[in-house]
């Protein structure tokens, strides 16, 4: 886990600095990356729908845009959609009469993971975001993507490839990767465009703040289902435990929470699931060492990019 201050990003649309609320529509965009979320954070959101539907926030179901968005990116050529585009689109992904905050999410938007290890990590992640950010032009954005130790991440996109690309990435100096070069380069091309990051790593001791900073929900909101992640590291009477715990202590500020999240996975994670099995071929410690070391100094790098917020426990 990293050690560091945690520093919460604001969201950008605040109702009540917002008096034409329709024409500040948030369009938000998680990016993954790829073998980080699993889907996790998109489902649990759909499961919320209707609580956050309420709050102007929708959650359009992933087959009513993932490809509508990849086509019409496509089509325009980088240059921006005009309003009846617009419209169409929303007619066809939506269905409520009213949005203000719109949640698109899917670990392809930077790229397919065949493509996701070149020379850089994701080399055509700026170029294929510039283009979405002009689908909806007259609309802010902000994009969410969470990071991975390239020690743990290129194994995973390696074994994630193995039948179709079995040398993918293979070729590439894993020290030459870092993610701040493709935090920047998004910061470059389109700087007007907030970016949140995390790391994978601290998931379990972040989720709920990971979910409302996507989703923009008011605090008091309480969102179901949220155990779905730690039900994935945690034995089963763990979380049993853990969900009656909180249940009864519904009042606990962040850092407790956080503190009790910390102490159930001290004594109730799996042991397949903290303790990662590397195997690269050419790796040895002294370069997992070396990737780990390397990730550390490269988040404290993105911490120093402007336009840039890291959760951090």
């Amino acid at each position: 886990m990293k050690e560091s201050g945690y520093t919460v990003q604001k969201t950008p649309y605040d109702r009540a600095a917002s008096p034409d609320r329709k024409a500040l529509m948030q369009i938000v965009y998680h990016l993954g990356a790829h073998c980080t979320d699993d889907e996790r954070l998109l489902r649990c959101l759909l499961k919320n729908r209707a609580a956050l539907a309420a709050e102007g926030i929708v959650v359009p179901g992933p087959a009513r845009y993932r490809t509508l968005l990849r086509d019409t990116a496509a089509q325009l050529r980088g240059k921006p959609a005009g309003r009846d585009t617009q419209t169409l689109l929303l007619d066809q992904i939506i269905d409520a009469d009213r949005a203000d905050r719109l949640i698109f999410s899917w670990d392809n938007f930077m790229g397919y993971a065949q493509g996701a290890i070149g020379a850089t990590l994701y080399p055509a992640a700026a170029q294929r975001l510039a283009a979405f950010a002009q689908v909806f032009p007259d609309s802010p954005h902000e994009f969410y993507l969470a990071l991975r130790n390239p020690a743990t991440f290129l194994p995973a996109m390696h074994d994630k490839l193995s039948l179709r690309a079995p040398e993918a990435g293979e070729q590439t100096d894993p020290r030459s990767l870092r993610w701040s070069d493709l935090v920047r380069g998004i910061r470059d091309a389109v700087p007007d465009v907030p970016i949140t990051v995390w790391c994978d790593e601290d998931t379990p001791l972040l989720w709920p703040d990971v979910l409302r900073a996507v989703s923009g929900h008011a605090s008091e909101t309480q969102l179901a289902e949220t155990t779905d992640l730690l039900s994935a590291i945690l034995r089963p009477e763990g979380l049993v435990r853990m969900t009656a715990y909180l249940a009864e202590n519904p009042n606990l500020d962040t850092a407790q929470r956080r503190r009790v999240t910390s102490v159930f996975l001290d004594k109730f994670a799996l042991p397949e699931a903290i303790e990662q099995e590397i195997e690269m071929p050419g790796w040895d410690e002294g370069l997992i060492s070396d990737l780990s070391a390397a990730y550390d100094r490269d988040i404290t790098r993105i911490m120093q990019i402007q336009g840039v917020t890291v959760l951090m426990p």
